[in-house]
C-alpha cells in the first residue's frame, strides 16, 4: 500500500501548484492605479516616454 501513500502526496503538490498559479494569474490581472496615467505619457508615434509639455524629439525629425 506505499504506492497509494505517494499518489495522494503527488495529488497534494499538483493540487497546490494550480491553486498558486492561480493566485499569481488572479495578481496578474490586477492594474496598478496609475497605470493609464503612465501610458498617456508615451509618444504615439515612437513609444518613448516624453518627459516635460514639449513634443517628443520624434516628431521633429524627418
Amino acid at each position: 500500500m506505499p504506492a497509494s501513500g505517494c499518489n495522494a502526496m503527488i495529488f497534494k503538490i499538483v493540487t497546490l501548484f494550480l491553486v498558486g498559479m492561480g493566485v499569481l494569474a488572479m495578481f496578474g490581472k490586477l492594474t496598478l492605479p496609475g497605470s493609464k496615467m503612465i501610458a498617456n505619457k508615451r509618444c504615439p508615434s515612437c513609444g518613448r516616454f516624453r518627459i516635460g509639455k514639449g513634443q517628443c524629439p520624434c516628431k521633429g525629425k524627418g
